[in-house]
């Protein structure tokens, strides 16, 4: 169980520069790989999940020895590489019935269908770096009607290039984040600062009117 003090409005699950970044989550390949190297555009490192088909390669959280991440923070943030290839993540909730929801979203979904305990969204990304922003709350209470209660597990797929996963009390503009959570670019050499990466996308599929139900 990863619990999270309450007074914390950050908690990172997945982190690229760190020792053991994957020690929380558990991989699984299929005709692809998961590997950390580095990124010639922010020069750090990044772990690349590459895969010919996006739902048999890809790392979830938290891992075999853990029933569930229990985190209560409702919004998610993964800071990622557009590969310009196929790309989805899912998160699983539990609300308040004490049901278990699956939110998958995806770059090749063109339609977003509500089924009883899943959720599947269309998501567009920029070139680049992006930051995907998802509120949980808003998604479960708008999708079922219900409350957000907390994360069980988190799965992202190929393909992409993943510097961060975090989770937060609310979604923050990007002077609020602390200096961890921000991604620079290299100084440049007439520059006197780094200069960050905006793409902010925050995942609004449910009320853009395309909502498709099949219960």
């Amino acid at each position: 169980m990863i619990g999270e003090v309450s007074t914390n409005k950050f908690l990172s699950v997945f982190y690229s520069v760190g020792s053991k970044p994957l020690e929380m989550w558990d991989q699984h390949v299929c005709n692809g790989r998961v590997y950390r190297m580095t990124d010639e555009e922010i020069q750090s490192y990044v772990l690349e999940i590459l895969g010919q088909n996006i739902s048999t390669t890809y790392i979830t959280c938290p891992n075999a020895k853990k029933k569930s991440l229990a985190v209560k923070m409702p919004i998610l943030v993964i800071v990622l590489k557009n590969l310009n290839k196929y790309f989805s993540f899912e998160v699983q909730i539990l609300d308040d019935q004490n049901l278990k929801r699956r939110f998958h979203a995806s770059t090749c979904q063109t339609t977003t269908v509500v089924k009883p305990f899943a959720c599947m969204m269309p998501m567009k990304l920029d070139e680049g770096w992006n930051q995907v922003q998802f509120d949980l709350a808003d998604f479960t209470r708008r999708a079922y009607g219900t409350t957000y209660i907390e994360t069980v597990k988190l799965s992202i797929h190929a393909n992409c290039r993943l510097r961060r996963v975090y989770f937060c009390d609310r979604i923050y503009s990007e002077d609020e984040l602390p200096r961890d959570y921000k991604l620079y670019l290299p100084l440049h050499p007439i520059s006197s600062s780094s200069s960050r990466i905006h793409h902010h996308h925050q995942l609004k599929a449910i009320s853009d009117g395309k909502t498709s139900s099949n219960r």
